[in-house]
């Protein structure tokens, strides 16, 4: 006998991923959403900034000394959390899109595979030496070229938590790990199976962001995983098809950001 009218329900699984974590970060946001990760057993995939130059991202002074940060970062992976390099410096030399075209400014994309390497390289380097050993990449700017790759690649590099996609997948010998491209498309998504990364930028989240994420947290308990969790899932094969369609997908991104962008900004002069 055939049923109908009944929906199996799959449910998009959703990690967490945190941007920017460095000794001057805004500590008391960090520490505001670690709680709520607590709270909701939420095990997030942080990115460190091996040498951060950034002055965007100089927020507070340092709360700890370096030992002690570097020390914190050590508990937080004995906890459960899972650490990704976060580019080397997070300092913008180029303007170009690369290969995941979200936005027009770059550490990496379109510099010499030389220069890249030995960013890379001395980044590495600053993690090893203070205890940190990671084979995950995460771009500043999400922004990244082939040559990045083939530094990454070089230097013992083997995932990367970017693209789009409902699963982790393989292109140019590296397993990518998607993000959502938007989340509240991700939410109303009952009926997909899947994986998806939500991007959290605490140092810049305010007091309705955290409420948001609260309510995220209380509704989706079923659907959250740890990244740990997520990079034992087996990565699949992608066509050309599916390659360009990211391509695109990235690219029109971009400009309706920007273009949502220039008409707040133009409702703010009137």
């Amino acid at each position: 006998m055939r049923l109908t009218g009944i929906r199996k329900i799959y449910n998009m699984k959703i990690s967490i991923r945190m941007d920017d974590v460095t000794p001057d970060m805004d500590w008391a946001k960090f520490m505001r959403f670690k709680a709520l990760c607590d709270l909701y057993q939420v095990q997030p995939l942080i990115g460190v900034v091996p040498d951060c130059q950034d002055a965007m991202l100089h927020i507070d002074e340092p709360e700890i000394s370096s030992a002690a940060f570097w020390d914190y970062l050590k508990t937080l992976k004995d906890e459960g959390w899972t650490i990704a390099q976060h580019g080397v410096t997070h300092v913008y030399h180029t303007k170009k899109m690369g290969c995941f075209p979200l936005n027009r400014l770059s550490e990496f994309a379109g510099r010499s595979y030389k220069q890249q390497y030995e960013s890379l390289k001395e980044g590495r380097k600053i993690l090893s030496a203070h205890g940190i050993d990671t084979d995950l990449f995460m771009a500043p700017a999400h922004s990244f070229d082939k040559n990045t790759i083939k530094a990454l690649k070089k230097l013992g590099f083997h995932r990367m938590t970017d693209g789009f996609g409902d699963r982790p997948y393989i292109r140019w010998g590296m397993v990518f790990y998607p993000i959502s491209y938007r989340q509240g498309s991700v939410l109303k998504k009952m009926d997909k199976q899947g994986y998806t990364t939500f991007v959290v930028h605490a140092n810049t989240m305010e007091d309705r962001d955290f409420e948001r994420y609260e309510q995220l947290f209380a509704d989706c308990r079923d659907r959250l995983v740890s990244y740990r969790e997520l990079v034992r899932v087996e990565p699949v094969g992608r066509s050309v098809f599916g390659h360009w369609k990211e391509y695109w997908m990235a690219l029109a991104k971009f400009v309706l950001v920007n273009l949502k962008n220039r008409r707040g900004k133009g409702k703010n002069k009137k």
